[in-house]
């Protein structure tokens, strides 16, 4: 495989450390009292699996690095920094490559801000979640309104490129009070915002809470009403849903990183409990899935070079991830892409409105995205 042919490359770094676990939270992560030797170790660890995979692959065209959790703002810059620079030299490019970060918005983080930016990364991801104490009180946020402000004035000044992330849906919230948390994260110098419903995943101490009636979450019907606040608020101020809950303003505020996974390009993962896809000099599309305890994959990338176990993906299996990640974006995707499909359902679901054709390429409309697990379970099972 010639460099020009390969997919681009991305790459994604879990860092699994968070100061405190958030009780909706379903991610690999762990508490990161007293574990400073140990980090020191991981990120060894990193760097050595990060040079494993790359001489599986061999060259290819690098186009993000993103640095994910967890909570990576925790991280030293000068760990950031020798991470990149890795990374840089594995896979050299002339071209633009996003090099972004996760953080939260307490005091904290906000004073490595500029230890960041100098470590080369010029896209700051910033888990805001909401404004007001009660929401952040309820969402066990760390940092209370006065330093979500603070931090994303800061982000503003300091990185050329910045994205809030937001939970709606929550308990109480109307639809009123969600469009002004939209419109005062607008203002806050973001060009990137992505709002995301809260759902209550099996296990976390919401789904507990859930179950034993301590609060429920929004109906459906809510849920649809508040996506489509969403949708129409997002839009009056300028940003473009390019995916389902990633709205930009502009083609060059769109993360780059997010749309290597939306488009089916390879990215590299690397940390505890990352996955990755990459594409094998011999067409070989592999699955990668990293051990998820911090010892495990430390022992595993002593003993194999890799922390992560690689499994061959079929033609079906790669269809259908690319049918489901491609139908969240704007652009869609096409469809000899999925031709391991049999896509029966097609025709029907554009005559209903669902989906929209054009030329080689399919994506969903406005009414298939606000039932899109439904649309795409129709296309795969039909």
């Amino acid at each position: 495989m010639t460099l020009n042919a390969a997919p681009p490359l991305g790459v994604y770094i879990h860092w699994p450390y968070c100061a405190r676990i958030c009780p909706y939270c379903d991610f690999n992560v762990v508490r990161a009292r007293g574990r400073t030797d140990e980090e020191t170790a991981l990120v060894r660890a990193i760097t050595a699996d990060l040079t494993a995979q790359a001489a599986m692959i061999g060259p290819r065209t690098l186009v993000s690095i993103f640095f994910g959790g967890g909570t990576p703002s925790l991280m030293a810059p000068e760990a950031v920094a020798s991470l990149i620079a890795t990374a840089r030299r594995l896979w050299p490019t002339d071209g633009p490559v996003e090099i972004a970060l996760e953080a939260n918005p307490t005091d904290a983080e906000a004073g490595r801000f500029a230890g960041f930016r100098d470590a080369g990364v010029e896209r700051l991801s910033l888990g805001v979640q909401a404004f007001d104490n009660e929401h952040l009180c309820f969402l066990g946020r760390a940092h209370d309104g006065t330093e979500t402000l603070r931090a994303a004035e800061t982000a503003a000044a300091t990185f050329p490129r910045l994205s809030l992330d937001l939970i709606y849906a929550l308990p109480g919230q109307t639809e009123a009070a969600w469009t002004q948390t939209l419109r005062r994260a607008a203002g806050l110098g973001a060009e990137h915002i992505s709002p995301y419903q809260l759902t209550i995943e099996s296990g976390t101490p919401f789904d507990r809470a859930v179950r034993r009636g301590r609060f429920a979450p929004a109906d459906e019907e809510l849920g649809a009403r508040l996506y489509e606040t969403t949708q129409a608020a997002l839009e009056d101020l300028g940003f473009d849903a390019y995916e389902v809950s990633n709205h930009a303003r502009g083609e060059a505020a769109q993360a780059r990183h997010n749309l290597v996974y939306w488009r089916g390009e390879d990215y590299v993962g690397v940390g505890p409990g990352a996955h990755g896809r990459l594409t094998c000099p011999d067409g070989t599309r592999l699955a990668s899935e990293a051990e998820a305890r911090i010892p495990a994959y430390m022992d595993r990338v002593g003993a194999t070079g890799t922390g992560a176990t690689f499994t061959e993906q079929s033609a079906l299996d790669q269809a259908e991830e690319r049918l489901l990640m491609g139908l969240r974006t704007g652009e869609g995707l096409a469809l000899d892409e999925v031709s391991a499909l049999p896509l029966k359902s097609l025709d029907d679901l554009i005559e209903s409105g669902h989906l929209v054709r054009n030329g080689n390429r399919f994506a969903a409309t406005a009414a298939g995205r606000l039932v899109l697990d439904n649309v795409t379970r129709r296309l795969i099972l039909s």
